[in-house]
């Protein structure tokens, strides 16, 4: 027979984390991005924030922690305590740099993944008065001026430069690659003549729209809405070549999935919010939405690619 002051003390001896999943969320939700406030992934995350707390009746805090090569914020959380209130965004960077230099996650192990959200849409730009109408045009300058077009990217390392390297290696042309600090210091350059291409975001759109600037092609799936004229990599001799540098919301490793659950049910109505769509229309971003499963295999394919790109192109770390 079982005490009966043994039946009362039953219930506090349920464990914390399961009582805690009937009402999770409880408290504000901190969701930590690598970038300062103000910028198009802040814009882009703040508002899904803001849907995703109407939808979990209870804050989702944005805190910016620039800087690091973007991986501040999947480093801290690689630290957290598995409880949901402490989430990142995953960038790329986060599952490339730990094959280029030491960092202190595993990016295989160490993270939950909760939703996929959208990736940027870069491109190659030219000046509008450039004689290149397409892609091939400006592969076929390349070709006549080996070593002597100037191709500049958003930063070394990154994401386009990385892509032109990749591109080049698949034209087999010899070009000089131009890495700058961001699309805000190439486009000023591009515009006076210091390069003749460069690998940029869309923030530059509105420049192409003036008729200042030229988008060759895109490296998103589909054609970006905005300029629907512009064909995408996939449609240029590149199958399945999609390069939109993807994000999405991770936590730390060992989350219960209750939580999980949770956690990808409110976002998952933020991601559709129509606020956040408009967002994303507005920013030529594309919903790339994946569940918790499929952004699982997403990441770990992801990370496995970036792993063989980075020894390909021999900046593996020694």
């Amino acid at each position: 027979m079982i005490p009966r002051r043994a039946l009362l003390a039953a219930p506090a001896l349920l464990p914390f984390a399961a009582r805690a999943q009937s009402r999770f969320p409880d408290k504000p939700i901190t969701l930590i991005i690598p970038f300062t406030a103000g910028g198009a992934t802040d814009v882009q995350m703040r508002s899904l924030a803001e849907a995703a707390s109407r939808a979990f009746g209870q804050s989702v805090v944005l805190e910016n922690r620039p800087g690091g090569g973007s991986v501040l914020g999947v480093s801290a959380v690689a630290r957290a305590r598995p409880d949901g209130y402490t989430l990142a965004q995953m960038l790329l960077p986060a599952m490339r740099l730990p094959f280029m230099q030491r960092m202190p996650f595993n990016p295989r192990t160490d993270f939950t993944p909760i939703m996929h959200v959208t990736g940027y849409t870069f491109g190659v730009i030219v000046k509008a008065d450039r004689p290149w109408r397409t892609w091939a045009d400006l592969v076929a300058e390349m070709r006549r001026r080996p070593g002597e077009i100037r191709w500049g990217n958003t930063g070394a390392n990154g994401t386009p430069h990385l892509t032109n390297v990749d591109l080049a290696e698949r034209e087999k042309v010899d070009v000089i690659h131009v890495p700058f600090r961001g699309e805000s210091d190439a486009t000023p350059q591009l515009l006076g003549g210091h390069i003749e291409c460069a690998s940029t975001g869309t923030g530059s759109g509105e420049l192409v729209l003036q008729g200042q600037l030229r988008f060759l092609n895109f490296w998103t799936r589909e054609r970006v809405k905005r300029f629907p004229q512009v064909p995408v990599l996939g449609e240029l001799g590149y199958p399945g070549m999609t390069v939109t540098s993807p994000y999405g919301i991770v936590g730390p490793a060992g989350m219960d999935p209750a939580v999980v659950a949770a956690l990808h049910e409110g976002f998952r109505k933020a991601q559709f919010d129509p606020t956040h769509l408009a967002v994303l229309d507005r920013l030529d971003m594309p919903n790339e939405y994946l569940g918790p499963a499929d952004y699982a295999v997403f990441m770990q394919r992801t990370i496995n690619e970036e792993e063989a790109r980075v020894k390909r192109l021999g900046l593996d770390r020694q």
